[in-house]
């Protein structure tokens, strides 16, 4: 026969064994939050070494453009250098061309005799053909006679005096000059003006001022 039970304190067998229910939910929220902390972490490390690799790329693409560039203008400037050295060579022959083709004034031309003026028409169209050949491989002639003497592009051979010129502008030129792809390949040599000649009174007056 089983003893009298207690109405006022009832006990299941496994009320030892269960812990507070309150103490689950925040055990339960206190693994999640560090389970969210811990995929933060993780994605910002993930997003800073995304960054780190992006910033390689971009300096690597950068590199190689830049290297490609100089390798392009490396090339450009050995096939100039290559071209200036003939070039130059050429050059005596278009001065050659120019002296004999100025020789032949309009006097010379008329006296010459018809069978001669083909060869002169051979001569000027193969002045102008090499003209053309050395535009397009950007050999161009220094306009400079009657512009300001340039060091960088003239070279003066003898000064006058010219009441037509202002001091410091070339008058003539003895020989053509040219630059290439912008460069200097021959300067022009030239005769520039001092200025107007002094006038003997004026001078006269200078020195006797002067003694």
């Amino acid at each position: 026969m089983s003893g009298p039970k207690n109405e006022d304190n009832p006990q299941s067998p496994f009320s030892g064994l269960l812990s507070d229910p309150l103490d689950v939910t925040v055990s339960n929220d206190d693994a999640a939050s560090a389970d969210i902390a811990r995929e933060a972490a993780q994605i910002a490390s993930l997003h800073a070494e995304i960054a780190e690799l992006k910033d390689r790329y971009l300096r690597s693409v950068a590199e190689v453009e830049n290297v490609r560039k100089r390798s392009e203008r490396e090339k450009l400037e050995a096939g100039q250098f290559a071209f200036s050295r003939f070039a130059k060579d050429l050059l005596s022959v278009v001065d050659n061309f120019s002296r004999a083709l100025d020789a032949l004034t309009p006097d010379v031309r008329a006296a010459l005799p018809a069978a001669a003026r083909p060869v002169i028409d051979g001569v000027e169209a193969t002045q102008r053909e090499m003209l053309a050949i050395f535009e397009r491989h950007g050999v161009k002639r220094i306009e400079a006679k009657g512009k300001r003497f340039d060091p960088n592009l003239h070279g003066a051979i003898a000064e006058f005096p010219s009441p037509d010129h202002a001091a410091g502008t070339v008058i003539d030129v003895a020989q053509q000059g040219y630059t290439i792809g912008g460069r200097l390949l021959r300067e022009a040599m030239v005769t520039v003006s001092s200025g107007a000649p002094a006038r003997s009174g004026a001078g006269s007056s200078s020195l006797d001022t002067q003694a």
